[in-house]
């Protein structure tokens, strides 16, 4: 697996390279943001580690760039500590958000938690949402209707899916979903899921304020109604 770490901070590239190294990831590493971007067109990395406060370019941009042409999963790693900062990363495509001072066995942990949510086997045929066909295969959202378009989905957001419509009509609890999606040290952390439902109605539904698909059970969690 190859993984590109793109921050600033010399001694926190060279602890992470070192980390991640020793458990047999192929590691890259930039400085800038334009290196990054390089890199991640030409070495197609299957995991980006990124610093939002890059010295050419702010790191929201730089996953704005890549959420562009890409499904890479992006681990934002920043000392940035205001929830606006975490959500705006969110909000731009990201996948999880670590902050700064951070222990290495956590951001490991991390790591592994946001590559495994492509691992888990989608249903086989597609699914109808809205206006859209939904090919789990081929991860692909084509329009089911003229008019409607194609829709891009991040790494998160197709997991996250794929996890409901694996139970269609069937109420699947926050905890499920979490422990699914994230892994089990995410338990508590039900903003994840208000924040990825909430993109993948307004990517999906044809009305999100109104879902007819992606429905919330208050205070239990969430359907997905075919």
């Amino acid at each position: 697996m190859k993984v590109l770490i793109v921050d600033d901070e010399p001694q926190i590239v060279r602890a992470l390279r070192i980390n991640l190294l020793a458990r047999q990831y192929e590691v890259l590493t930039a400085a800038t943001a334009s290196e990054a971007l390089r890199l991640a067109r030409a070495e197609r990395p299957d995991l980006v580690v990124l610093d939002l406060g890059l010295p050419d370019a702010d790191g929201v941009d730089v996953v704005k760039q890549l959420r562009a042409w890409t499904d890479v999963p992006v681990l934002i790693l920043s000392g940035r500590l205001d929830s606006g900062a975490k959500v705006q990363a969110l909000d731009a495509g990201a996948d999880d958000y670590v902050t700064k001072p951070f222990s290495v066995d956590e951001l490991l942990a991390r790591v592994r938690a946001v590559t495994r949510r492509t691992a888990s086997a989608p249903p086989e045929a597609p699914v109808r949402v809205g206006r859209h066909l939904v090919d789990f295969t081929e991860r692909k959202v084509t329009a089911a209707e003229e008019g409607a378009g194609d829709v891009h989905l991040t790494p998160t957001e197709w997991h996250l899916l794929e996890v409901l419509a694996r139970n269609p009509g069937r109420l699947v609890a926050q905890r499920q979903l979490l422990q699914e999606v994230w892994g089990p040290t995410y338990l508590t952390e039900t903003h994840y899921l208000r924040q990825y439902l909430k993109h993948l109605r307004q990517k999906l539904e044809p009305e999100p304020a109104r879902p007819r698909h992606l429905i919330t059970e208050p205070g239990m969690g969430y359907r997905f109604q075919p």
